[in-house]
C-alpha cells in the first residue's frame, strides 16, 4: 500500500485488489470443495461475511490514508494492530459475553501507553 501511486483513487486500487483476491479465493475454494458441494457451502454463509468485508475494506482504506499522510510502514501497522486488538476485546465482551480478565485490561492500558509513546 505504501508503494501505491499517490494519484490513484484508493477505491480503484482496492477494487482491483479485491477482484484479484476474489478470483484467487474462488479458484482455491473450487479445488477445496467437490463441485457438487459448491452451492451447498455458499448457502451456509451468513451475514458475518458481509460485516467482515466492511471491516476489511475499512482497515485497508485506513492504511491507504495513513501511508498517504506520511506515516512509516512500521508505525502504522503497529498502531492499527494494537487498536484493532483493543477494540476486539471490547467487542468480545459486549457482543459475545466473553470474560475479560485483569491481565487483558492491564494489557489494554499497556497498549494505550505504547500508542502514546510510539506517536511522540
Amino acid at each position: 500500500m505504501k508503494s501505491m501511486p499517490g494519484d490513484v483513487n484508493p477505491f480503484a486500487a482496492l477494487f482491483i485488489t479485491y477482484v484479484v483476491s476474489a478470483i484467487i479465493t474462488a479458484i482455491i475454494f473450487v479445488f477445496m470443495v467437490k463441485p457438487e458441494n459448491v452451492a451447498s457451502e455458499i448457502s451456509k454463509v451468513n451475514w458475518t461475511s458481509i460485516i467482515l468485508a466492511f471491516a476489511v475494506v475499512g482497515l485497508e482504506f485506513g492504511y491507504v490514508f495513513v501511508y498517504r499522510a506520511g506515516w512509516a510502514v512500521s508505525t502504522a501497522s503497529v498502531v492499527a494492530n494494537i487498536a484493532l486488538a483493543c477494540v476486539l476485546v471490547v467487542v468480545g465482551y459486549f457482543l459475545y459475553k466473553e470474560n475479560v480478565s485483569f491481565h487483558q485490561i492491564l494489557g489494554i492500558f499497556v497498549c494505550m501507553a505504547g500508542l502514546v509513546l510510539i506517536n511522540l
